[in-house]
């Protein structure tokens, strides 16, 4: 059996390195696959052109792309046009994998005022990328009966350090108010990935893919200086929290048997700090 991933950067790049790893053959779409590491055979893709070939034994599929930029035109052709492109690739060649799973974000459910938010909660975000990541969904889950959706939270991990390096740099701040803010290490979004698509049977529909302790950003800002043996950052107005205040839930994905290398980000940035993990081009 073959598995296929349509955006092999980073984090698919890590999901293809980790199905490798248990045995299976994995081919990933990239502009440039020359940056696709041994293991994965790479394939020249544009999710918006004409695909390559699928071949018939590809028992699952996993679109993990990204947008150029945070214009709507961008996120319509990396995540609308590039998902009905590759289910239109899938009808072409007539395969029918048991499992077509795309890779969302928590920003589709907008601002809770630091509520709990689950999969059932409203995914109706006023941001016009957020809705266009939620019409991608849409399409997926509209046009297969076999697709799952995974909404991830902030990925940090090796490569993703935009808070160590304010921190180190001097320009984080402290927010006058709480801020809430959700994460997931890109290991354990990767880890998730592979559980839902090859350890469970009949996965739901959607899942939230976020570690267990949604925190204050002016708590995570104090744990880093303190690690980094830094002056505490002063505090001050910041920009409000981007996409809306909730907190994410993920205990649905955990009674599936997942479990968290990184529960907290405590133990997430400790291991980046460590220089743990590999960062993929």
């Amino acid at each position: 059996m073959t598995v296929l991933i349509a955006g092999c950067g980073d984090l698919g790049t890590e999901v293809g390195l980790r199905l490798a790893a248990r045995g299976e053959r994995v081919i990933g779409w990239r502009r440039s696959p020359e940056r696709i590491p041994e293991g994965i055979e790479g394939r020249a893709a544009d999710l918006t052109q004409p695909l390559p070939p699928i071949p018939q034994d590809t028992d699952v599929v996993v679109i993990a792309t990204a947008a150029g930029d945070r214009s709507e035109a961008a996120y319509r052709s990396a995540y609308v046009d590039a998902t009905g492109n590759v289910l239109d690739a899938l009808e072409r060649d007539g395969v029918r994998p048991r499992r077509i799973l795309f890779v969302s974000s928590t920003a589709v459910y907008g601002d809770f005022d630091g509520g709990w938010v689950t999969e059932e909660s409203p995914a109706e975000s006023a941001a016009p990328t957020a809705r266009l990541v939620r019409e991608a969904e849409q399409v997926l889950l509209r046009r297969s009966d076999r697709g799952t959706v995974l909404r991830l939270s902030g990925i940090y991990g090796p490569g993703r350090t935009r808070l160590i390096d304010q921190v180190k740099g001097g320009t984080a701040v402290l927010p006058a108010e709480a801020q809430w803010t959700n994460r997931i290490h890109r290991d354990d979004a990767a880890a998730a990935i592979v559980h839902l698509t090859m350890e469970l049977d009949d996965p739901a529909p959607v899942y939230v893919g976020s570690d267990e302790q949604p925190v204050d950003l002016g708590e995570v800002l104090q744990f880093l200086a303190a690690e980094l043996g830094l002056p505490e950052p002063p505090s001050g107005e910041t920009s409000s929290t981007r996409g809306g205040a909730r907190r994410m839930d993920s205990s649905l994905l955990r009674s599936t048997g997942f479990s968290f290398a990184y529960p907290t980000y405590r133990e997430g940035y400790r291991a980046v700090l460590a220089g743990k993990g590999v960062r993929h081009p």
